[in-house]
Formats: structure tokens, C-alpha cells, sequence
């Protein structure tokens, strides 16, 4: 197995969890909303856990973890503070660009798990696929809410 490519897999993963990270701190500055906050929290906590293991992954490997985000989180972050600017923190709006950023880190996780098989363990694809679910079930929590918004437009 290619451990240099396994571990480029799992930094491109560490670097989607930064953008997760960075994105939800920047929404939570956004929003004024308590019950945002604490969401949004939770969501930094699911990426912080998802990022250790990772880390510790490519710890275990022997190579250096990527530090930083990448450049389509940083465009996301933009976005989002120029969307939540000009909005004057509309929460509808803000929750659709946070589904935007889930959506990207769940198509990498998808990614990874479909076309990496060949650079990655039956541990790395079974402690890759509990945290891909982990971020669906954030994903899930953040469209109800959305959702639920727009039903009591």
C-alpha cells in the first residue's frame, strides 16, 4: 500500500474538517441567534473529533499533517460573510450557505471512500465512514432547521 498517498488522502480530509472548523466559527460570529451558536458549536466539536482521528491516522503513518484550509473553504467563508453582510443576518440565508459547505464535505468523504479504496485500510474506510455519518447527521440537523424556517415563513 501507498502510505504517501494514504496520508494525502486523509490530510485532503483534515483540510475539509479546517474549512468545517473555520466556516461554523465564522457563521456563529454571524448569526446573533443563541440557539445558532450552540448548533454551530456542536458542529465545530463533530469536525475537532473527525480532524484527531485523522491526524492521529497520518500521526501513525509517519508523514506531516497539512496544516490550513482549503481554497474552496476559503471561498466559502467569503461568500458567507458577504451573503450574511448584505442579508443583514438573515438566518435562512446563512443556514443555505452552511448546507453548501456540508455538502462539499460530504461529497470529499464520498469521494474518498469511493475512489481511494486502493490507498486506504478496512480500518481507515470503517473509522472514515463513522465520521462521514457523524457529518450527515449534522447535515440533516442543519436542513431541518432550514426547512423548518421556511415552513413558518
Amino acid at each position: 500500500m501507498d502510505t504517501q498517498k494514504t496520508s494525502e488522502v486523509l490530510n485532503a480530509l483534515i483540510e475539509i474538517n479546517n474549512d468545517r472548523i473555520e466556516g461554523y466559527e465564522t457563521a456563529s460570529t454571524e448569526t446573533k441567534e443563541v440557539d445558532l451558536k450552540l448548533l454551530f458549536s456542536q458542529f465545530i466539536q463533530t469536525s475537532n473529533h473527525c480532524k484527531s482521528e485523522l491526524v492521529k491516522e497520518v500521526h501513525h503513518l509517519g508523514y506531516a499533517i497539512l496544516e490550513g484550509t482549503r481554497l474552496s473553504g476559503k471561498f466559502f467563508r467569503v461568500w458567507m460573510d458577504v451573503k450574511a453582510a448584505l442579508t443583514g443576518n438573515n438566518t435562512k440565508l446563512i443556514l443555505d450557505s452552511c448546507e453548501y459547505g456540508e455538502n462539499m464535505a460530504l461529497a470529499a468523504y464520498d469521494d474518498v471512500l469511493k475512489n481511494s479504496v486502493d490507498f486506504i485500510t478496512p480500518h481507515q474506510q470503517s473509522f472514515l465512514l463513522a465520521q462521514k455519518i457523524l457529518l450527515h447527521a449534522d447535515h440533516d440537523r442543519l436542513k431541518n432547521l432550514r426547512d423548518a424556517l421556511e415552513e413558518n415563513e
